[in-house]
């Protein structure tokens, strides 16, 4: 089993999203997250006041599947949040020890 973390541009979610159902991904968790890399921050104009933000707003997708779908999964985010530019994201593959399904108690591959 492996956990897939990807963090990824706000205005590339719709795409990534239909390329990951269109290789069969039917669950993953989304959260909003703020980071810091290689962009730094930006500034903001705001009724003729300029704001520094420190933190670059993204999304960060969390998914579990098995062994065999990672390699595709992976390729789809790639390809679906890729703009060539810095601040594309990140994708970390984990290893994951033990999946339960809280609702019938299913385990491993049945709980994903």
């Amino acid at each position: 089993m492996k956990k897939i973390e990807a963090i990824i541009r706000l205005n590339r979610f719709d795409i990534v999203r239909d390329a990951l159902a269109d290789i069969g991904v039917k669950f993953f968790t989304l959260q909003e997250v703020k980071g810091f890399g290689l962009q730094r921050g930006k500034q903001m104009v705001y009724r003729g006041s300029v704001y520094d933000s420190d933190y670059i707003a993204r999304l960060q997708l969390n998914i579990l599947t098995t062994d065999e779908k990672v390699n595709g999964i992976v390729d789809a985010i790639l390809e679906s949040g890729r703009t060539g530019e810095i601040g594309d994201g990140k994708i970390v593959v984990l290893d994951v020890n033990q999946v339960i399904r809280i609702r019938n108690g299913e385990t491993a591959d049945h709980a994903v």
